[in-house]
């Protein structure tokens, strides 16, 4: 019995296991460049703290319950709270992601959340170096990688398509137009549609009477985020809907 007294052997946390994280935010981050450069929503910033959070949480299932396990006797499987911190903070970070005239907001708030948790997990595992060295990744990712993101060549040669919904009759396609061409695009094709009757979204009358809807396609590029066009377009006054996809989404 005197091998249950034994002393627990330490968590191992050091130099190793930081190269580790650094591959992770490095690989990660290089995934994010290419989503950046082909202007996804989940860009740059998105990839490289999601990439870190795995990293980081299977770090903490390899190394951090070394101080809890005894040799020759499972008393209990802790790795199991690591897992359930990972599909938890999964769903919580899908609580974080909406869609505001169908334009996607929160991805980079969730894959922020999921980091924290992972941070949190390491710190309760007792592995502070590794926590300490993914909250400076995070500072280092949300604070620079901003002003990086605008600094990268984005493609000029890609076309994406953006569609817009907006009542039929308000001169919308023409401030929809000069917007994106204020903005550096180039538009190639334009086609509309019309798509019955409906109350648009984001009427502020009060008034429940529908009225004609149309549907305008555009096939832009230029060097700007098409996600910031998105944006801008949504913010439109009459504006009802805005969804933009690349011209081959089987690229994807």
């Amino acid at each position: 019995m005197d091998h249950l007294f034994a002393a627990s052997p330490a968590n191992i946390e050091g130099w190793r296991q930081i190269s580790e994280l650094l591959a992770a935010f490095i690989l990660s981050m290089m995934i994010g460049v290419e989503r950046e450069i082909r202007q996804k929503s989940a860009g740059l910033r998105t990839h490289t703290l999601v990439g870190v959070g795995a990293a980081l949480f299977m770090l903490i299932s390899k190394y951090g319950f070394n101080d809890v396990l005894r040799s020759g006797l499972v008393e209990l499987d802790p790795s199991r709270m690591a897992a359930q911190i990972v599909s938890g903070v999964g769903f919580l970070g899908a609580g974080l992601i909406f869609v505001r005239r169908d334009s996607v907001r929160g991805l980079t708030t969730a894959a922020a959340v999921w980091v924290t948790a992972a941070v949190g997990a390491a710190c309760g595992a007792g592995l502070p170096i590794l926590a300490a060295a993914a909250t400076i990744i995070y500072l280092v990712v949300a604070l620079t990688f901003p002003a990086l993101t605008n600094h990268l060549p984005h493609s000029t040669t890609v076309f994406s398509v953006i569609r817009v919904r907006y009542p039929e009759g308000q001169g919308i396609l023409r401030e929809v137009l000069q917007l994106a061409t204020n903005r550096g695009f180039i538009l190639s094709e334009i086609s509309t549609e019309s798509d019955g009757y409906r109350q648009p979204h984001n009427t502020t009358s009060g008034s429940n009477e529908e009225v004609a809807m149309v549907n305008v396609t555009l096939q832009v590029r230029g060097r700007a985020l098409v996600n910031d066009l998105v944006a801008a377009l949504s913010e439109l006054s009459g504006v009802d809907a805005v969804l933009a996809d690349d011209v081959d989404a089987s690229a994807e």
